[in-house]
Formats: C-alpha cells, structure tokens, sequence
C-alpha cells in the first residue's frame, strides 16, 4: 500500500467549497460553493473548467445523474438546478421548499431526485419533468442531508433533530430511527452493498450501522471536532471524512482502524468525494481550495506481487541431466507459474465473494429461525398460562361440589 499523493489543485472558487462530486466516467468533478458559483473541472490535462451561474445564494450540494448528462445542484435560495455539464451550461430550475435546500442526489437509475431542507421535510422529485412525488415529514429540525439506497428502495436522512432516520420510498413511511447522537447529525449516505448506512456528528463522531439487524457495528471518534461530511470507498472497505479539525482521516472499515490523516486545508473541511472507480477522491473546504488526490492505497500491483511470491514459493525443480548437460536451449517456464498463481488468486478471490454472499444468506436465515423460535415460545408460554387456569377452575370445582 501507497500513501495518497495530492495529484491537482483547482483555484476558481472565490469562497467556501461546500460540496464535491466526480462524473461517472471519472472526466469531470463539479464543486459548489458559497460564491453561488457551479464549477465543473475538466480532468484532461489543460483542459478548461466552466463556472456555472444562475443560484442567487450559497451551493449547499452537487450530483451527477448515472448517465454523466446532468448535473443537480441545491441552494440556500430553496431551489435545485439541473445542468448540462458542457460549454453551454444550460440549466433548469425548480424551486424545491420553502427553506434552504441542503443537498440534493439522484436515484441510481436517474429517473428521481431526493432533497433535503431546512424546512424539515425530505423530497422525493421526478427528474424528466420536474415533478414533485411525495414529501417524508417527520423530522423536528433541519434535514441536513438525504441519499437514497443503491437500490433506490430506502432513503436515509439526518439533521439537527439529533436523528437519523430510514424510509422506504414504497409504503413512504419511516421504518426505523437511529437517535444515538450528542448533536446534530450532519451527514448520511449508504455503503456500495445497501446493507449499512454511515451518519456523521457534529460531537465528532462517524457511526456505521448494520440495516438488516439495526444494529451499530462501528463507532469511530478520530477528529477533533465535527464531522462535515464523509465518503464511502466504492468498494466498502473504506471511508474518508472531513472536519472541521482541518483533516481529512482515512478509515479502513474491515480492520476497524485509522489508517492516515491528511493535512492539505486550512480550515474546516466541507466537502470529500470518492470518483466511481475508486482510484481518486476531491476535498473542498473553508479555504477555497479544491484538492484533487490518488487514492494509492486501494491498489496493488498483483503482477508484481505473484511473481515475488513465485520466486520465494515455487522455486525452480533440482536440475536433472539433461539440464547439466544440455543439447539445446532449456528454459524453465516462469510465465507458466505465473499465470497458474494469477487464476489461482481469481479462483480465491471468486471463492470469497460467493462465501460472502452465503453468510449474508444465512444471517437472513438465522434472524427468520430467530424470530419464529420467540412465536413459538410465546404460544408455548400462553398455551401453559391457559392449561394453569383452566386446571385451577376444576379445582375449584371439585372443591364446591364436595
């Protein structure tokens, strides 16, 4: 594993960088900002960024829809716009509630938008029209933040009631509620899989949660102060978070730990991103800045890695006469080892991904086992409850007819 190395930095913005999102094919990143200025940098070398403009107050949030052909972009100025991210920067505007709109994404099959506002609802939104679907209100403060799940069957949401909170987009009821925070909850998103959702604190903390048996399965308290925003690795393994400590910490989810704290702002961290390939991520914060850096960490050179472990592993067989005495050229086949070491590693790899669909499998199992273990104990205990009474009664009777 390599330390992340800060690949490019963009200077455009003219005041706090508040949101972050790459394009799906990994060419653009668009950031918003409180100079109420859109930017969409284009990632080839020299090419040049556009500076969108059109909201009349801060950017609160920024996603690109699955296809790459739209951008949305929510503000303080209660409306949320959808982009073409081109030179032409035509835009659509809609104005969303009745209070500042705090982030806004879309479904991953791009046909809804969720929003999120201070004026304690979540919107769910058709994007081809405009349409307003439905409103999910049972939150008691601001909504600072709404994503749907992969899926696109649950939303999750959190803000300053203290909450965070799932929804299912079918019965639109909320389903369940996570209140274990000591301030506002600022941030919220699901891991690739849709089987854990993260939530961020203003009390400095990150929480990750297992949705199938709701329970919290890790607790991270690493920043000094409050949790702005944070970023799961496409691959689930890892998460980055931004604070208002000014760092930017990397979290590896299987091993539960830190693994590296960045220093590239001054001032609070508003804004981090994973690109949909993993293989880079973008910070923006306090100070304008917009850092753009490779991930490294996530990749290994496997090819480099097999044949190291050929040489150690399978060293060559003892010579045998006809190599101590050759009547022509003799070469031991490396690349033989090599590629059977490489389909070995896949088959593995194969192996692991089906054993971890089993265990998923089996937990769903487990917990229906569970679940009809109590009924069957329940009627058990209600069945002796009734053979007591009832045995009691012709005691009594008996008694009253001697």
């Amino acid at each position: 594993q390599e330390d992340p190395t800060l690949e490019r930095h963009f200077k455009g913005h003219k005041d706090v960088v508040s949101c972050a999102d790459f394009s799906p094919n990994n060419k653009q990143l668009a950031t918003g900002s409180c100079d109420k200025n859109l930017m969409i940098w284009n990632l080839t070398p020299k090419a040049r960024a556009f500076r969108f403009v059109g909201h009349t107050d801060i950017i609160t949030g920024v996603h690109f829809s699955p296809s790459g052909s739209l951008v949305a972009s929510s503000s303080r100025d209660q409306t949320v716009r959808l982009w073409t991210p081109s030179i032409k920067g035509e835009s659509t505007v809609f104005k969303a509630h009745t209070a500042s709109v705090r982030s806004v994404q879309f479904s991953s099959d791009g046909q809804r938008l969720v929003t999120a506002s201070d004026d304690k609802s979540v919107k769910v939104w058709g994007v081809e029209r405009k349409k307003f679907l439905y409103s999910l209100s049972r939150h008691t403060n601001w909504v600072r933040c709404a994503r749907f799940s992969p899926d696109g069957r649950l939303v999750a949401s959190c803000g300053d009631d203290r909450t965070v909170r799932l929804w299912d987009t079918s019965s639109r009821q909320c389903i369940n509620i996570f209140t274990d925070y000591g301030g506002s909850a600022t941030f919220v998103d699901f891991n690739s899989s849709g089987t854990c959702i993260a939530s961020s604190g203003a009390d400095n903390t990150l929480k990750i949660w297992d949705i199938r048996t709701n329970k919290l399965i890790q607790h991270y308290r690493v920043h000094s102060a409050g949790v702005n925003c944070f970023s799961f690795h496409p691959s689930g393994n890892y998460l980055i978070s931004g604070s208002s400590d000014s760092t930017m910490k990397i979290l590896d989810l299987l091993e539960g730990r830190l693994i590296y704290t960045l220093h590239g702002h001054k001032g609070p961290v508003l804004a981090v991103a994973f690109s949909r390939d993993g293989g880079l991520f973008a910070s923006g914060g306090a100070d304008s800045q917009v850092l753009m850096w490779k991930t490294n960490f996530d990749s290994l050179n496997y090819r480099d890695l097999l044949s190291r472990h050929s040489r150690r592993v399978t060293p060559d067989p003892l010579p045998h006469l006809m190599d101590i005495y050759p009547r022509s050229p003799h070469r031991h086949n490396r690349s033989g080892i090599q590629s059977s070491l490489t389909s070995t590693l896949e088959n593995i790899v194969q192996q692991l991904d089906i054993l971890t669909q089993t265990v998923a499998v089996l937990e769903e199992r487990l917990t229906l086992t569970e679940d009809k273990l109590r009924t069957c104990l329940d009627n058990q205990v209600l069945l002796l409850q009734q053979t007591h009474q009832v045995d009691g009664s012709d005691e009594e009777a008996e008694g009253s007819s001697v």
